[in-house]
């Protein structure tokens, strides 16, 4: 395999730039932030994934990696980048052409460039119009696709490599270019179609399990209503031979459940009813939960005539990781922050060490403080350990159903 260059080394970036190189194929990877370069070089990593710290130091041990904040020229070129959102939920792909034009002047005939960020539909068009207008001698001499990852935190090195992958080229040399790319280091099985079709089913995918936890949340809210336990209800239902409800939660996120749907809604408004709704329901659960914790502040009050002592537990928006991008239960816990006296407040999150808006306390002391216990996400820890408290409990995760 040719030399790479992996533009975004983030949660996706450095776990591909890893392992290409595992495969002893010279990787370049490109990171904006400074710290996050010197911290690869030196054979480290700047976020939690298993496994990921042993593939990079030995990556990097082997002269196989390396980082900066430049590219250089090289055969393929990777775009795995963030799409935040700017204005009312409409995707930003600024990011995307930003790492597009820093590889411009690099380009030659014969290159791969593939875009593997979340993207909205027609981007890789957008991109290869970028690209031509400003090296129009490349027109017909670059191959381009749309390769998204579809890996699940926490388990990502293993799901890059045996997880199938949707490969879409502007032409059909770029996709088999890019198909011939993947086979060296991915053992899932690849599908062939075009970049449109490709960006779409990312998005499809997400919008689809954002709709179905969407079912789940609004499951456990009418439950809430109608005093009966979701979590047993939703095991007895899952009896049925053809019914798979999934868990519900305090909310979605992550940047993919929790943002992908809008970069089909933004687009196609009046098309996309029921994403749009499921959106809603999803973004609405934490609110609810805010407001399920407030009551129950509001009744030990009238109760014991003073404020309790609350318990937040997770921080991340998924269990076992350190990621907390579009996190309800992080925006549960800063609304709860900013309405409870500061003192009265002990927050645990087992997979960082500090957090820059208030401070972390470790869980197990949690448990013994807390007067209200507050179940956001399902951490490993956080199983089997309510015996511990005597507090309040107020289960968003089915903590107490694993």
């Amino acid at each position: 395999m040719s030399k790479v260059v992996v533009v975004g080394l983030g949660y996706i970036g450095l776990p591909t730039a890893a392992l290409i190189a595992s495969n002893n194929v010279e990787v370049h990877g490109v990171d904006v932030k400074e710290e996050v370069v010197d911290i690869i070089n030196r054979g480290e990593i700047h976020i939690v994934e298993p496994e990921l710290d042993v593939a990079v130091k030995n990556a990097v041990d082997n002269g196989y990696l390396k980082a900066s904040t430049q590219a250089i020229e090289c055969d393929v070129y990777l775009i795995v980048v963030p799409t935040p959102f700017k204005g009312n939920h409409e995707p930003d792909i600024s990011y995307v052409e930003s790492a597009t034009k820093g590889i411009l002047p690099l380009l030659k005939e014969g290159d791969l460039y593939i875009i593997e960020s979340t993207s909205p539909i027609g981007t890789t068009e957008k991109m290869q119009e970028l690209i031509l207008s400003a090296r129009p001698e490349l027109e017909g001499k670059v191959n381009m696709a749309y390769c998204p990852e579809r890996v699940l935190p926490g388990n990502v090195m293993h799901e890059l490599v045996y997880n199938d992958r949707v490969i879409g080229g502007i032409d059909d040399q770029s996709t088999e270019r890019a198909m011939a790319f993947y086979s060296e280091f991915v053992k899932g099985d690849l599908h062939p179609t075009n970049a449109r079709t490709a960006e779409m089913c990312k998005l499809v995918e997400n919008a689809s399990r954002d709709v179905q936890i969407a079912f789940a949340n609004e499951l456990s809210i009418i439950c809430d209503k109608a005093d009966i336990n979701v979590w047993e209800l939703i095991n007895l239902a899952n009896k049925h031979p053809r019914v798979n409800i999934l868990r519900p939660g305090s909310g979605v996120g992550g940047h993919c459940i929790a943002v992908d749907p809008y970069f089909i809604t933004s687009h196609f408004p009046l098309e996309s009813k029921i994403i749009g709704v499921g959106r809603e329901i999803n973004n609405y659960k934490a609110f609810w939960c805010v407001e399920k914790v407030q009551k129950e502040v509001t009744r030990f009050e009238k109760k014991h005539g003073r404020k309790p002592v609350v318990g937040m537990l997770g921080l991340a928006f998924k269990p076992n990781i350190d990621d907390l991008r579009e996190s309800p239960a992080l925006h549960i816990t800063e609304k709860i922050y900013q309405t409870h006296p500061k003192n009265l407040i002990l927050i645990a999150e087992p997979n960082i060490e500090d957090h820059n808006e208030f401070p972390i306390t470790n869980y197990k002391d949690v448990y013994v403080k807390a007067e209200i216990l507050v179940y956001l996400v399902a951490h490993k820890e956080f199983i089997g350990s309510t015996d511990e408290s005597s507090a309040t409990i107020l289960d968003f995760c089915g903590v107490l159903d694993v």
